[in-house]
């Protein structure tokens, strides 16, 4: 088995193809780093190496310039070819005319669209370095997230700016796609003849991507992950387990700011020569029909869609069932899936549900089965190319049987970007993923529980600190904790508990606003119950387990008795 270091390009010191060295600079210090395997013939990369390229041009010369790449929501086909010349045009507008050089990190936000998937790829040819962000994320949010990633430069849907704008980044340079205007993204590459751009020479262990994910404080954090990571995850679990093929068209609800649509949605599909079905919204209802009319093949969506989906596979008022049948490989993650679930979709449609689990940190799904290997219940075995092992706090593995914390290790491996957390996630050479598991005699492996506060509701991370702070900006509310709920479909549910200032009326919905405004509206608590007083020990350090036991929390005799009002969220 080789691991990090022992091939060149490991150990982060291949000429760089950056004019910016911002993103090299600022990775952990090499001892900090886990253990990097590769220990497969397709994870050895070559020195030099440009994710974007790789995925797109030398995709097109494989399969042909004229086969669909993406499929947009209006029914337009993007072909190969098309979209090399968008993404090139693309990349010249923001070298000759924006002022990118290799290394900037450039602010990618909008909806799930074939725009967005193009500004990303011309992001990857010229070098530079994507943060791509959700397009719901508010104005501090994104400030934050800028200024931990020394952002200069955004390519942002015209429609999703204003958050942009009110963020007031210093010395951003926004450039919108799809609004009016000589300036805007689609004006200027019109603009451009069709001419094509060389892909600038990037190291394999360049960074070519800062992804944020929120820790249980509240404050978001930067992974940032090389060329050849792109393709790791593509050569390894979309290789081995998804075994994706160039005929598929995929599909799927998670958006492009978040890593699991960003493979699923992009890297997978372009990896082989395969094509995607890109959809602004894609919730459960919007799904089924797409099914249908693109005979999607590959979804991915978390168990909370595939719960909502089998309620409406079979149509009201008497109309034809939804069409599934064109589909052959669906993925879950984001959250566990119950073995409940995985029954009842197979039951009604015949399909083995893949489940798996990844991180941010590590870019995409690390454990997972297929097909027959499948065992519901369980997350399944470690993808090939990836190794796991259950440890205790010591980082000691704990026998098979025994629950521990799931620690990892493959080519991919958690580098957070300046951030004194790193030594949190990375222990004694493996990545602590903060997850309870337990690993079978067969070498199966079993979700617990998250280890931390994250709140999992629906596939989405939630970090009850995170929500508090914006509660904590409500003149009303003096005090406030944010804990998850078992729910049937969701997996949890955000509940915030909250003490009012004196004279404050308990208007639970006007909380619930002021926190939409402030955070990406699934971050807004479910349910809102006041207290008099939250929970703490004498030292004054809240006890947040006791807001998980009814009837546990002073000042409200039963405080999870009474629901709170439903979310539209």
């Amino acid at each position: 088995m080789e691991t990090t270091g022992a091939m060149y390009g490991d150990s982060g010191a291949a000429p760089t193809g950056h004019v910016d060295t911002f993103a090299r600079e600022h990775l952990p210090p090499r001892d900090q780093w886990p253990a990097l395997v590769r220990d497969r013939p397709e994870l050895h990369y070559p020195d030099r190496l440009n994710c974007g390229a790789e995925l797109l041009d030398a995709s097109a010369l494989r399969h042909g310039p004229d086969r669909p790449a993406f499929l947009a929501a209006d029914g337009t086909t993007w072909t190969y070819g098309e979209l090399q010349v968008l993404v090139d045009r693309i990349a010249h507008v923001l070298t000759a005319e924006l002022g990118v050089v290799p290394g900037n990190r450039v602010l990618l936000r909008g909806a799930t669209s074939p725009w967005l998937a193009a500004c990303w790829l011309a992001v990857m040819k010229a070098g530079a370095v994507a943060v791509t962000v959700l397009a719901q994320q508010r104005a501090q949010e994104l400030a934050t997230m800028s200024e931990i990633a020394q952002v200069s430069h955004a390519l942002c849907d015209a429609r999703a700016v204003d958050d942009l704008i009110k963020a007031g980044v210093p010395g951003l340079r926004v450039t919108t796609y799809g609004g009016e205007g000589p300036d805007d993204l689609r004006a200027r590459v019109a603009a451009r003849p069709p001419e094509p751009y060389e892909a600038v020479d990037t190291a394999a262990d360049d960074v070519a991507l800062i992804a944020f994910t929120s820790g249980t404080t509240g404050r978001p954090k930067g992974c940032m992950h090389f060329h050849r990571d792109v393709l790791a995850i593509a050569d390894t679990f979309a290789r081995h387990v998804l075994k994706a093929r160039a005929d598929d068209v995929f599909a799927g609800s998670p958006p492009l700011g978040f890593t699991f649509g960003l493979g699923g949605l992009v890297i997978f599909p372009l990896r082989v020569g395969a094509s995607a079905v890109l959809l602004e919204q894609a919730g459960p209802k919007q799904l089924l029909p797409a099914i249908a009319a693109h005979r999607v093949s590959v979804l991915f969506t978390a168990p909370t869609a595939y719960r909502a989906m089998l309620d409406a596979l079979d149509a009201p008022s008497g109309d034809a069932p939804h069409d599934v049948s064109s589909l052959r490989r669906c993925v879950s993650a984001g959250e566990n899936l119950p073995a409940a679930t995985w029954q009842a979709w197979h039951e009604r449609t015949g399909l083995r549900i893949i489940n798996g689990i990844g991180a941010t940190e590590l870019l995409h799904i690390f454990i997972s089965a297929a097909d027959e290997a499948i065992r519901p219940g369980t997350t399944g075995l470690p993808v090939p190319g990836w190794h796991a092992r259950v440890v205790d706090a010591s980082g000691a593995p704990v026998p098979d049987g025994e629950p521990g914390l799931l620690a990892v290790r493959g080519p991919v491996g958690c580098r957070y970007l300046a951030d004194p957390r790193q030594h949190d996630y990375v222990r004694h050479g493996w990545n602590v993923t903060g997850d309870t598991y337990v690993r079978d005699a067969d070498g199966y492996f079993r979700y617990v529980a998250r280890a931390d506060d994250m709140i999992i509701s629906a596939g989405y991370n939630i970090a009850g600190p995170e929500v508090e702070e914006a509660l904590l900006r409500h003149p009303d509310v003096v005090e406030t904790a944010v804990v998850g709920r078992p729910d049937e479909r969701r997996g949890q549910i955000a509940v915030a508990y909250v003490v009012l200032r004196e004279g404050a009326s308990p208007d639970a919905e006007r909380l619930r606003e002021f926190v939409k405004a402030e955070l990406v509206p699934y971050k807004c608590p479910r349910e809102v119950e006041f207290l008099d007083a939250l929970p703490r020990t004498a030292t004054g350090k809240l006890q947040r387990f006791r807001l998980r036991e009814p009837g546990a929390a002073p000042g409200a005799e039963d405080p999870l008795a009474e629901p709170g009002p439903a979310s539209g969220a």
